[in-house]
C-alpha cells in the first residue's frame, strides 16, 4: 500500500473520531506511518518505545544504529499536542538528538532543538494531514522521515535546509491576501466574535453571527472575493423542543422544502437553524449512542471552541455569557453550542455526518433557512 493510500485512510479514521485516545494514535496513526515510510516499527531496538531518560520517557526513539537515539517523537490525544514542546526539547537537549516530532495523529510538528529561537522558531514545519493535500502530506513525511534518508543524514540535512530558506518570508507574505479571504469565505467564528464584541462595546447591541458575517462579505472581502449575495436572518435565542418526525417519509435525495433536515428518508421540521443543528444531534445520538462522544474526541471544532462538551463552560472557555446565552444541553446530557452564522452551522452538521458515517447532502439533508 503506498504512503498516500496509508494517508486517506487515516484521514478518514481521524474525521470519523476513532482515534479517541493517545494509545490509538500511537498505534494506528504514528507505528503505521513510520511503517509505511519503511522504519522497521516492530524492531524495539530501531523504533523504541517508552525510551528512558533518567526516570523520564519519550514515546518513541528513532535509532540508527540500535539503541542509538536520531530522533524523537512525542505521541498526545488528538486536540492535546498543544504546549507539549518543553518536554520534548527537554528530552532532545539531554541526549543530543536533532531531530524532534510532536504529534498528536492530525498535526505533526518537526522541531530543530538546536537552533536559536523560541520552540515555535525552531520549528521547521507544521503538517496537517487532514487539511494540507495528500500529495503534500507524503513528500512532507517522505522529506523528514524516510527511514533511509534519517539514517544516511538526509532528513536531517533537509530539514536544516528549510529552517534557513528564506523563501518562508515570501511565502507567508503571498499567502496573506489567500488566509483573509479564507477566513471571510468561511465565516471564521473567531473574527466574526471580535466584530460583534465590538460592536457591543460601542452601542450596547450585539448583533447575531449571520449579520456579522454579511457585512464582512460585502463590505470587507478583497476584491479578488467575491461578495455573498445578501441574506436576512431572524435571531432567536430560545430553546426549542426537537420536533417529532413528520409523515409522510420523504425520498433519500430530497431537500426539506422548509426549514429543518431530512435523516434516511425522513422529514425534521423546525423554526431555526439552531433548532435543526440540535435536532440533527439528537437524531444522530438516537440512532447511535457512541455518536457524541466520538463526535466530542475529534481534534479540531472551532478554532478556539469546542462545538460538543460534557460541560458547558468547555465550549466557550471564559465567556460564561455566550454559555449562558448559547448553549443547549441536549436529552443525553451533552452540551452543544449555537452562537454560530448558518454557514458554520451546516459545517458542524456535515463534520456530525462523516462521525456517523452518513453523506451529508444524500442521507442527510439540512434546510437552513435564509
Amino acid at each position: 500500500m503506498s504512503l498516500e493510500k496509508h494517508i486517506e485512510e487515516i484521514r478518514a479514521g481521524i474525521k470519523a473520531g476513532r482515534f479517541v485516545n493517545e494509545a490509538a494514535v500511537s498505534q494506528g496513526i504514528v507505528l503505521r506511518l513510520l511503517h509505511a515510510l519503511s522504519w522497521p516499527a516492530y524492531d524495539t531496538q530501531i523504533v523504541c518505545p517508552e525510551y528512558s531518560l533518567q526516570g523520564r520517557r519519550v514515546d518513541y526513539a528513532l535509532c540508527h544504529p540500535p539503541g542509538k537515539p536520531i530522533a524523537f517523537v512525542e505521541v498526545k490525544q488528538i486536540g492535546q499536542s498543544e504546549g507539549a514542546e518543553r518536554q520534548l526539547f527537554e528530552y532532545a537537549f539531554h541526549i543530543g538528538v536533532q531531530l524532534a516530532i510532536l504529534t498528536d495523529g492530525q498535526e505533526w510538528n518537526f522541531f530543530l532543538p538546536g537552533e536559536q529561537g523560541d520552540y515555535g522558531e525552531r520549528r521547521v514545519y507544521k503538517l496537517d494531514i487532514v487539511e494540507r493535500d495528500i500529495s503534500e502530506c507524503a513528500a512532507r513525511l517522505t522529506r523528514y522521515l524516510q527511514y533511509d534518508a534519517s539514517i544516511s543524514g538526509a532528513a536531517i540535512e533537509a530539514a536544516r535546509e528549510d529552517y534557513r530558506n528564506v523563501s518562508r518570508e515570501r511565502q507567508m507574505k503571498s499567502t496573506l491576501p489567500k488566509a483573509w479571504t479564507r477566513l471571510l469565505e468561511e465565516e471564521d467564528e473567531l473574527l466574526i466574535e471580535l466584530v460583534a464584541d465590538r460592536v457591543e462595546n460601542l452601542c450596547g447591541y450585539k448583533p447575531d453571527p449571520d449579520t456579522v458575517a454579511r457585512f464582512l462579505k460585502e463590505n470587507v472581502a478583497l476584491s479578488s472575493a467575491p461578495a455573498a449575495a445578501p441574506q436576512s436572518y431572524s435571531r432567536t435565542q430560545t430553546t426549542l423542543p426537537v420536533a417529532a418526525p413528520s409523515a409522510p417519509r420523504i425520498g433519500s435525495s430530497q431537500k426539506p422544502s422548509s426549514i429543518g433536515f431530512a435523516l434516511e428518508g425522513r422529514n425534521y421540521p423546525a423554526r431555526s437553524a439552531r433548532e435543526v443543528l440540535e435536532g440533527v444531534f439528537e437524531a444522530l445520538a438516537k440512532r447511535d449512542a457512541t455518536v457524541l462522544e466520538r463526535f466530542a474526541s475529534l481534534p479540531k471544532h472551532g478554532r478556539t471552541r469546542r462545538y460538543l462538551a460534557k460541560n458547558a463552560s468547555d465550549l466557550y472557555p471564559g465567556r460564561p455569557d455566550l454559555v449562558r446565552d448559547f448553549s443547549i444541553q441536549l436529552t443525553s446530557g451533552w452540551w452543544l453550542s449555537t452562537n454560530h452564522s448558518r454557514a458554520t452551522i451546516e459545517r458542524i452538521i456535515e463534520m456530525a455526518c462523516d462521525v456517523a458515517h452518513l453523506k451529508f447532502g444524500k442521507d442527510l439533508h439540512a434546510n437552513l433557512g435564509e
